[in-house]
């Protein structure tokens, strides 16, 4: 995709991290733009962001994981802009805990964000956009669509689900429908509000505090899931700069974007060691934390 000006583009997850940025950005290339998110507050700040901007943003509040939800967002879409050209499937949750001793409630809320939200938001748009002569798809996976790590079962089930969908959906619109690019996106760790926003019982915080207190994650050991969600944050990469990767990446047409050092790291320590990958990260972890980039992308100074 050549250029974004003029294009319209929805996101979900849009009311912070990398989806708000996403909206900043494309607003910024002067395309229009429909952010939707099931925080209103955190919705309302967005918008307000992307009111510097001379493009026409509309917003939608919605959970992902409801069907019907999701169903009649494209209408509204064309109803309002005539038609549509991206589709970012950003909205992302997390729990945390051994698959053994997860509330099946806890797992049906991710896979449902996770998974269900990025298909059926895919095949209510699709219809709308194969017949555009430039159109994209772009659903977010992770790193952990790659890897697997202790205490993320559902995290992986559905990331990796996601993947696959995704691959599989890019090699059959190669076929059909080229003018339509189908995006897999792997981000690593970006400083976003997903672990502060995990739902899990008392039981499990406790437990994931502990084993992340052995592991020394950081030097100021965590005392509440607060705690981590603001360590998790504030150690990443910020979302502004996974934005803009994931953009160039549309730009470019690349159907798989790694966004990060550490993705890339990891997914090579994957490929070379398929069975002992987990080995080699104790190699890679120092280059991991020395080159996270931290700082706001400087075009929005």
């Amino acid at each position: 995709m050549k250029s974004f000006k003029d294009k319209v583009a929805v996101i979900t997850g849009a009311g912070s991290g990398i989806g708000r940025y996403l909206s900043i950005l494309l607003a910024k290339d002067g395309a229009n733009i429909v952010v939707c998110d099931v925080n209103e507050d955190t919705l309302n700040e967005t918008i307000e962001m992307l009111s510097q901007y001379n493009v026409s943003v509309s917003s939608h509040v919605l959970d992902v994981a409801n069907k019907g939800d999701i169903e009649a967002l494209p209408g509204k879409v064309i109803e309002h802009y005539g038609k549509i050209d991206l589709v970012f499937n950003n909205a992302g949750v997390a729990t945390g805990g051994h698959f053994k001793d997860l509330d099946e409630e806890y797992w049906d809320w991710v896979m449902g964000v996770n998974l269900h939200g990025v298909v059926n938001s895919t095949r209510a748009f699709i219809p709308h956009m194969i017949d555009r002569p430039e159109a994209a798809i772009i659903n977010t996976s992770s790193i952990f669509g790659m890897v697997a790590a202790p205490g993320h079962t559902v995290y992986h089930a559905t990331k990796f689900a996601v993947r696959g969908f995704t691959e599989g959906l890019a090699l059959e619109m190669a076929v059909t429908n080229p003018n339509l690019q189908i995006h897999c996106v792997h981000p690593g760790h970006i400083g976003t509000n997903i672990a502060s926003s995990a739902k899990m019982s008392e039981e499990t915080i406790n437990t994931v505090i502990e084993e992340r207190n052995n592991l020394n994650f950081t030097r100021n050991n965590p005392t509440s899931l607060e705690e981590i969600g603001i360590q998790f944050k504030d150690g990443g990469m910020h979302p502004s700069k996974a934005a803009n990767i994931i953009l160039n990446g549309v730009r470019k047409n690349k159907s798989r974007i790694l966004v990060g050092l550490d993705a890339k790291l990891l997914d090579l320590s994957q490929r070379l060691f398929p069975k002992h990958y987990h080995k080699t990260w104790i190699l890679f972890m120092p280059l991991m934390l020395l080159f996270r980039d931290k700082k706001p992308l400087k075009s929005l100074d």
